[in-house]
Parts: structure tokens; sequence; C-alpha cells
């Protein structure tokens, strides 16, 4: 049996409870400028991984990710967050989902759950 014990925590309450618990962050998810490429209506960072396709928009962007994952399905968005306590007000404000920001979930609904069944988690 699996268990998710954290499944049913919102981003919010992740980051509370960092935040609450003065918990050390690494430095990729704050805040960075890196370059990006345009894809699915996300900003994906650049790879050798991702590399840009011709017919792409690319721009170097301060952006940060809502969730660290694989390379080539973890979406960047625009932020100047360079503080646990800039992320909770920039989530307090958002308008879409971390899982909005997973190039997996653009792909197939049930794309995350395939890659927990593959053992991905």
């Amino acid at each position: 049996m699996r268990v998710f014990p954290l499944s049913n925590w919102t981003e919010m309450d992740v980051w509370e409870y960092i935040q609450r618990e003065r918990l050390e962050v690494p430095s990729i998810y704050f805040s960075h400028q890196r370059r990006c490429v345009r894809r699915g209506g996300q900003w994906l960072p650049v790879s050798d991984l991702v590399p840009p396709k011709p017919s792409e928009e690319v721009r170097d962007l301060v952006v940060r990710v809502r969730t660290i994952g694989d390379i080539i399905s973890t979406g960047c968005v625009e932020s100047p967050a360079t503080s646990v306590a800039d992320i909770i007000t920039e989530i307090a404000a958002a308008r879409v989902t971390e899982r909005g920001s997973r190039a997996d979930d653009k792909a197939s609904e049930a794309a995350m759950e395939d890659r927990k069944k593959a053992g991905y988690f």
C-alpha cells in the first residue's frame, strides 16, 4: 500500500508550515533570472532537455517554480519572490493553482497519476 500523507495539503499549507517552523528552503524555490521558452501556454526553463523549437518564443525572465520536479514538466511563473513571505503573498493572490504550472497536467489529465503508478514517487 502506498501512502501520501501530504497529498491533502495545499500549496499554501506547505509554505505556511515552512514559515511557521522557520525551515531552510533551497534557493531553487526563489526567483532568479533564467532563459525560458513559451510552450503549451507556460514558460519552461531552456535546457539541453528542453531546447527551444524555431517557432517558439524565448525570453530571459525573473521566474520561480511552484513545484520542483522533472525539468521537462515543471513550468515557471514570472515572480519577484525572494523570501517565504513573498511566496505566501504571491500564492494568496494567484488565480492558477500549482498544478496549473506543470506541463504533465497539460499533456494528460492522468499524467501525474500515471507517474505515481510507474513508481515516480
